[in-house]
């Protein structure tokens, strides 16, 4: 009997995880799936290992930090040599999963990363660890798999899950009635991040933008999409201090972004979910000084976003660091609202991103990867 361990992080990678549990359990209703994650792999019948939880540690600093990591990195090693796994699957979560598979390694395993870490955004030197640490890379971007065959490196480009988690249309009337906005006017959506740092520092900003678009259109609408990660109590102190009225929906990112004119958004993946949407839009990045200089002197890109990855040119404005002010995200939002012909100009290079993305059925091709890793 095939049995395969699976390993998440954040809370994305969770929804991956349960997502690719259950292709598995499509193409093998034998196999035998055991997981570090979260809810989400729990119910798509992944039997979750106690006493681990999620294993990203964002937002734990000074030593309580480090206490976690040594004993979380010691739970790795017992649960890894515990049984004598077909695969190790890891998910996203860099930072500590090419820790983790390196431990993986050493007890004879094979290894094979899905979602794999950017390392076309680093030093070239960073690939090298993931040679050493894993047996096969599964890729969701369409220029990746160059980078890994480069080095010989086992790939496989199965497609971004972006792709199973949209749907091709949304029905933006109907959208608009179960949020309660009104059937006309424009619809802004606001996208702080899926972490209290980036909400914390970005809302604010995205709030000022807000309200000068408010003084300019009046009939302009807000529309925030909550992520699972964050709180109300810490969301509704931050809008609260705003004088433009916000309205709030909980984990439907995509329905927010297909009943949007325009999305406002924290750099990351949603920048790629708005693309696959089909919706305009402006991101902003801001992180502390240090980071920044730090990841300036690392990052070998021209752009952070990843729609400008993909595209290979720049789709979206970026707001990066000290240019990540409320006025500035005011001009662009303004610019893209009342020129039609940049608009109807980005909408249709999202649209040639989202083609290059592949097929949907991206956790099946991956779930076929890892089964047939097992049986080779």
């Amino acid at each position: 009997m095939t049995k395969v361990l699976i390993i998440s992080g954040e809370a994305s990678g969770d929804l991956h995880g349960a997502n690719l549990a259950r292709a598995l359990k499509e193409l093998d209703p034998a196999v035998t799936l055991v997981g570090v994650g979260g809810a989400a792999m729990k119910a798509a019948g992944v039997r979750l290992v106690e006493g681990f939880g999620h294993l990203d540690i964002m937002g734990m600093i000074g030593l309580s930090a480090l206490r976690a990591v040594i004993k979380r990195f010691a739970a790795m090693r017992r649960l890894l040599r515990s049984e004598p796994w077909d695969a190790v699957v890891f998910i996203d979560n860099p930072g500590l999963n090419l820790r983790y598979a390196w431990f993986a390694k050493a007890a004879g395993l094979r290894v094979i990363y899905y979602i794999a870490p950017q390392v076309w955004a680093w030093r070239p030197g960073r690939m090298k660890y993931i040679q050493q640490r894993v047996d096969h890379v599964m890729v969701i971007l369409p220029f990746e798999p160059e980078l890994y065959h480069r080095v010989g490196l086992p790939c496989t480009f199965v497609g971004h899950p972006l792709l199973d988690a949209v749907a091709p249309h949304y029905d933006r009337p109907s959208l608009r009635v179960r949020f309660r906005l009104k059937s006309g006017g424009t619809v802004v959506a606001l996208l702080p991040g899926s972490r209290a740092r980036e909400v914390q520092s970005l809302l604010p900003t995205l709030l000022e933008a807000a309200e000068r678009l408010a003084r300019d259109r009046p009939d302009t609408q807000f529309i925030l999409a909550q992520a699972s990660t964050i709180s109300d109590d810490l969301l509704q102190p931050l809008l609260q201090q705003s004088a433009v009225p916000v309205t709030v929906v909980k984990e439907q990112a995509s329905e927010v972004m297909a009943v949007s004119d325009l999305v406002l958004v924290a750099s990351g993946t949603a920048t790629l979910q708005a693309a696959v949407v089909g919706t305009p839009m402006v991101l902003l990045y801001r992180t502390d000084r240090l980071t920044y200089r730090l990841a300036r002197l690392l990052i070998r890109v021209q752009w952070i976003g990843l729609v400008n990855l993909v595209a290979g040119r720049s789709v979206v404005p970026e707001l990066i660091q000290d240019e990540a002010t409320g006025e500035r995200l005011y001009e662009e939002a303004r610019r893209l609202l009342e020129d039609r012909a940049a608009y109807d100009e980005m909408k249709r290079a999202l649209a040639a991103v989202k083609a290059s993305l592949g097929e949907p059925g991206a956790s099946s091709r991956a779930a076929q990867v890892v089964l047939n890793a097992c049986r080779a």
